[in-house]
């Protein structure tokens, strides 16, 4: 009954793939088995079909919700667009209504503003009588030299006190008539000045920023010096590197800069000097004595509010260069340098709640666009250029009471863009560094070399008093990483001076993106490389060094991080180097790099053994491959003992447990059906190898035969079967104490079938002795007795899983 059930599953397998026509043979062999087979194969075909039926239940129930939950949304989404459609009518409406109030109001302001100018115009005319042809001609002449605001001044004088005494004469009409006409002659003439200057200080605007900015610069050069010369420790302790200044020279500095400083005062301008202001100062004049001069401050406000857009939008190709970025902040503060002078030399045309809208306004607008731009840029040169520009830009504006501590805050993100500008320069200069390494001990010819070694990587050789030449134990590359990470730390701090930020926060900054550097750029570098197919053992096992050595040398760093900001590492909010997790990844990754390839060895050299699984008796001596494979397992963790002695074991023990493991699958093959009982006895010739490779300490350290346990399952089954103890195997089955404990029934009786197989093979083969053929048939009797137990013995262990 238990077979028949494989056979009804492989006839409804048969069934459901096979083509209708071809249906019949299959349904034939239903008929043709053992009686009663006929019902149970339709039970079976039932409970397919109920089954089929159970998964298409399951899948409409399950797309089912999901069709109902969308007709549900689409309604939802319905009502919402109705009521949003409601919406936007309604406030179109409200926008239309509002409109025509202002444009009726505006009317009537224009109504008004007739009939005020048309009434004055009447009580003029009742001024003056015989004074007004000379007053006329008095009025001729101003125009004529462009005394504009004379002329306005006798033009009032002709109204208010002379022309409402003629009014009933014709030439008084007349002049009247043209009184109004030179009004805006005069007007139209200073609003064409005004536009003039307004053109004017659009050309000029980055010359005037520029300058402002220099003047800022020297400045702050200045008063750097002086601060430099008041405290020398301050000055050595925040120099970089290379440009650090010897005290000896702090005073020389201060002297030049007090003399480029005299050299350069004749030369100071001002926006009055590059600029000339009387056309807005007549015009301002002009109007005020028209009464239009709110007008004129409209006018004015709104002219500078366009020209503040215009200066404001960037050119699209400003990230390029910093050039670009420094025409866009010279037209800028020329703009409010401009506007801060009309401030305070003129009443009411600009405020300073005016200009702190304005520049409110504008800053949005700045940070938006350095924002923007400052995202294109991937040259960290270009991005320290472009912070030293906005610092030179904030200190500028807020030297003339301008607002920018936002523009400060803007420098902390273009400071962390700065850092991912850094980390990708410097994640190709890790490529280089690692791909020119030939992963091979440093060689030192002489003490000289030695110090040359020792001033780029803090490396501490117990051994420095022996003779020279010698070899350190980390490659090439080792210092030279030491050395860019150093590089980095400078180009880093290079972008937190003038941020007008304390040292505790700079050292914090520093270290941050220390850590930003050797736990993901120089970590993934690590990474890749122990991925790369072209890194063999002996690479791996000097990355494991180097990354120790690295690892040893983040103390350093952080020494050298301290000196530099002169921030202690016993503060208690000092952030710590993560170098020591950094490098343990890359050698956990290394390890276990060399414990896959030297797998994947050990599988290639299994792949070339070619045994003859028929042969009668053994050859008498281990197989070919199995010897140079322990040639090459031998030289190999020959290679390892510069490796801690933990990572040197764990890859031996795992390329023994993994060579068992592959011997042992070669037997258990499915393919392989029959094996005879001189292959078994070769197979034995070729453990017995491996378990001497064991004994020998191909790596030292292991206790007793550790090593040798690893080929434990492999020596008791080969153990039962070249003895044929299999009544020992079968009494002592489950006890501790047992001879063949870590062999499983499961696994003899696979390995014990494909030995009978052999048997019954070699039988009829030899058939022709009869005295062969009795010792067979009580040895195959055997065999099957022997099996008949060890199946009992793997279904009472299923039945009890």
């Amino acid at each position: 009954m238990a077979e028949s059930l494989p056979e009804h599953d492989r006839i409804l397998q048969e069934i459901e793939s096979t083509d209708t026509a071809c249906v019949g043979p299959t349904l034939r062999s239903v008929y043709d088995d053992q009686p009663n087979a006929h019902q149970k194969f339709m039970e079976k075909l039932d409970a397919c079909i109920r089954n089929h039926d159970r998964e298409i239940e399951k899948m409409c129930n399950f797309h089912h919700q999901g069709f109902v939950d969308a007709i549900t949304e689409l309604l939802k989404v319905r009502a919402d667009a109705e009521k949003l459609k409601v919406q936007v009518t309604d406030t179109n409406r409200r926008l239309q209504d509002a409109g025509k109030e202002v444009i009726a109001q505006t009317e009537e302001i224009i109504r008004c503003r007739v009939q005020q100018r048309n009434i004055t115009t009447v009580v003029e005319k009742l001024q003056l009588c015989l004074p007004v042809l000379e007053m006329y001609s008095k009025l001729k002449e101003q125009m004529s030299v462009k005394r504009y605001y004379s002329a306005l001044k006798t033009m009032e004088q002709l109204e208010n006190l002379y022309l409402p005494r003629v009014s009933q004469y014709r030439f008084c009409q007349i002049m009247i008539e043209n009184l109004p006409k030179l009004r805006e002659e005069i007007k139209e003439i200073s609003m064409s000045d005004l536009k003039d200057f307004l053109e004017s200080i659009r050309k000029h605007s980055d010359r005037i920023g520029e300058t402002a900015m220099k003047q800022a610069q020297q400045q702050k050069t200045f008063s750097t010096a002086l601060q430099k010369q008041n405290n020398v420790n301050y000055g050595r302790n925040m120099h970089l590197g290379r440009n650090r200044i010897l005290e000896s020279k702090n005073e020389l500095t201060l002297k030049r800069t007090f003399e480029d400083e005299d050299e350069h005062e004749e030369e100071v301008l001002t926006a009055q000097d590059l600029v000339d202001f009387s056309p807005v100062y007549r015009c301002l004049h002009i109007y005020s004595v028209l009464g239009d001069g709110e007008v004129f401050e409209n006018y004015y406000r709104k002219q500078r509010r366009k020209q503040a857009r215009l200066v404001l939008q960037p050119q699209s190709s400003m990230h390029e260069t910093v050039e670009g970025y420094r025409r866009y902040f010279s037209q800028i503060v020329g703009f409010f340098v401009v506007e801060d002078h009309i401030l305070h030399v003129t009443q009411g045309l600009v405020t300073r709640t005016y200009t702190d809208e304005l520049w409110n306004m504008a800053l949005s607008k700045i940070i938006a666009v350095l924002r923007t731009h400052s995202s294109y840029c991937s040259d960290p040169d270009l991005v320290l250029e472009l912070k030293n520009l906005i610092v030179v830009f904030a200190d500028t504006l807020q030297g003339y009471g301008f607002p920018v501590n936002r523009l400060f805050d803007l420098l902390f993100e273009i400071r962390d863009q700065y850092n991912e500008t850094l980390l990708k320069k410097w994640s190709g200069l890790f490529r280089d560094i690692f791909e020119a390494d030939n992963y091979s001990p440093i060689p030192v010819a002489n003490e000289e070399e030695y110090r040359i070694v020792i001033s780029k990587f803090p490396f501490q050789d117990p051994e420095l008093d022996k003779s020279f030449p010698k070899k350190l134990p980390m490659s090439q590359s080792v210092p030279q990483i030491y050395m860019q990470v150093k590089e980095f730390i400078y180009a880093s701090l290079k972008f937190s001076e003038s941020l007008h930020r304390s040292s505790t926060e700079i050292d914090d900054m520093l270290r941050k993106s220390t850590n930003l550097l050797l736990t993901r750029t120089l970590s993934s570098c690590l990474q890749n490389l122990i991925k790369k197919p072209h890194i063999g053992l002996t690479e791996l096992v000097q990355i494991i060094i180097n990354t120790t050595h690295l690892e040893q040398a983040c103390k350093y760093l952080e020494d050298f991080i301290s000196n530099i900001t002169n921030i202690s590492q016993l503060t208690v909010h000092t952030a710590r180097l993560y170098g020591l997790s950094t490098f343990k990844d890359a050698r956990h990754a290394a390890e276990g790099e060399i414990y896959t390839k030297l797998n994947q060895k050990i599988d290639e050299f299994i792949q070339i053994a070619d045994y003859d699984w028929t042969m009668s008796e053994s050859d008498g001596r281990a197989s070919g491959y199995l010897m140079d494979l322990i040639n090459f397992l031998r030289s190999t963790f020959q290679v390892f003992t510069h490796l801690p002695g933990k990572v040197a074991q764990t890859a031996c023990m795992s390329a023994c447990q993994h060579l068992s493991m592959s011997l042992m699958q070669m037997l258990l093959d499915s393919e392989l059906k029959q094996i005879s009982m001189g292959a078994i006895q070769q197979f034995n010739l070729d453990v017995i190898q491996c378990e001497l490779f064991a004994s020998s300490e191909p790596v030292p350290g292991f206790q007793g035969d550790t090593l040798q346990l690893a080929f434990i399952d492999l020596r008791q089954l080969l153990d039962l079967f070249m003895v044929w103890d299999w009544s020992t195997y079968l009494a002592d089955y489950g006890q501790a104490t047992s001879k063949y404990l870590r062999v499983n029934p499961s696994t003899a009786l696979t390995l014990l079938e494909k030995v009978h197989r052999g048997m019954k093979d070699s039988s009829k083969k030899n058939n022709i002795f009869a005295q062969f053929r009795k010792n067979d048939r009580d040895k195959q009797k055997l065999i099957e007795t022997v099996v008949k137990q060890l199946r009992s013995l793997v279904n009472g262990m299923s039945q009890h899983t």
